[in-house]
């Protein structure tokens, strides 16, 4: 993305007024935040549905252009990179959400369209226990697909636990924070949070030298369950952020699983709680997990694949075919990430397919040939 367009679209992001969901809308539809800033006179006649307030808040975008260069110097000093919604290196799974943010900074060296990503959430209070379910759970998935990426949001208690979890096990980790990469809250993790520049990274929709408030610790939690194919929440209290992450997940209809603890323990209170609502599914292990998710696990997978040629396939549809003939079954969003086409033109695709009899839909939003 060319420099000027870059910065015009830092500027949208922070232009007071606006909103973050607005500004994201605003953008898909014009698809060049330049055409958008330069035609902020007459924007009503280009978009007459638009809010008549629309002008008036584009006519204050000088401020957020100044910020805007200021950040893409912090950026380019710090080899930050800066993911645009829709362009190249940003979350695939988190655009297809509604609220996903229009720009992401990120430092670190993992692809976050890689073919599996875990969130664990919970409790700032971890527990021994919740400590222990955390490494054993990333020592058994590392067994089987070391490549998973483990995300959450380098907080204190389950958060942190899974992040070590991940480096001593060999996997990548990404920690999603509610400021800008200019500091590290809470400074006592600062170590790790290096640790993970060089094994997976550091991802915040703030700029540097932004205020730290209650607020953005709720928003991030839409990042930490949108870029995931599943949210694991390992200890949590009856209220807390780890339960607003795993509604905002199961409103994704993405995959949410919880560990059940002592029932007179008030950290595994929001756990059941989620099992009892059925919003959550009752994990014990990662052999549970792996089933849940309909991850074969290709240490004990032996089943032979017997597939007819289709001549009367799409283009879109044939790459979804090749995608999937060497895997047991796949859920929509590894489809989307694999054949690096958007949500709407794979799930219409499998609509085709599955009225060709050539893929089968199984629970959880999974699909098989």
């Amino acid at each position: 993305m060319e420099t000027n367009e870059l910065q015009n679209v830092l500027a949208l992001s922070c232009l007071p007024g606006l909103g973050l969901n607005h500004a994201v809308q605003l953008y898909r539809r014009l698809g060049s935040a330049t055409d958008i800033i330069e035609h902020r006179n007459d924007i009503l006649d280009i978009l007459p549905d638009a809010n008549p307030r629309l002008r008036e808040v584009l006519s204050n975008i000088s401020g957020p252009l100044a910020r805007a260069e200021e950040e893409l110097r912090f950026i380019e000093k710090n080899h930050i990179k800066a993911l645009v919604i829709g362009q190249e290196g940003y979350p695939l799974r988190l655009a297809e959400c509604e609220d996903a943010p229009l720009v992401l900074y990120y430092l670190g060296n993992i692809d976050l369209n890689t073919m599996k990503v875990i969130s664990i959430v919970g409790t700032r209070h971890c527990t021994d226990y919740g400590r222990t379910l955390c490494n054993q759970l990333l020592h058994d998935i590392a067994q089987i697909y070391p490549d998973t990426l483990i995300v959450s949001g380098l907080a204190y208690g389950v958060d942190i636990a899974a992040h070590r979890a991940a480096l001593t096990n060999g996997m990548s980790t990404v920690g999603v924070l509610a400021h800008g990469l200019d500091t590290i809250y809470p400074n006592l993790h600062r170590h790790t949070a290096s640790q993970m520049v060089h094994q997976g990274g550091l991802l915040t929709e703030y700029m540097n030298h932004s205020l730290i408030s209650k607020g953005n610790f709720v928003r991030r939690n839409r990042i930490v369950a949108g870029m995931s194919d599943a949210t694991i929440v390992v200890e949590s209290a009856e209220k807390g952020g780890a339960l607003i992450t795993a509604d905002i997940a199961f409103s994704y209809n993405r995959t949410v699983a919880a560990f059940p603890g002592k029932v007179d323990n008030p950290y595994s209170a929001g756990c059941h709680k989620l099992i009892r609502k059925s919003m959550a599914s009752l994990i014990t292990s990662a052999d549970d997990l792996l089933e849940l998710l309909q991850w074969s696990n290709p240490k004990t997978s032996n089943q032979p694949r017997q597939l007819e040629l289709f001549n009367d396939l799409t283009e879109e549809e044939q790459a979804i075919v090749d995608f999937m003939k060497d895997k047991e079954d796949v859920q929509v969003n590894s489809i989307v990430v694999g054949c690096g086409l958007s949500y709407d033109k794979v799930t219409s695709a499998l609509l085709e397919l599955e009225f060709k009899g050539v893929v089968r839909v199984l629970g959880g939003n999974r699909y098989k040939l």
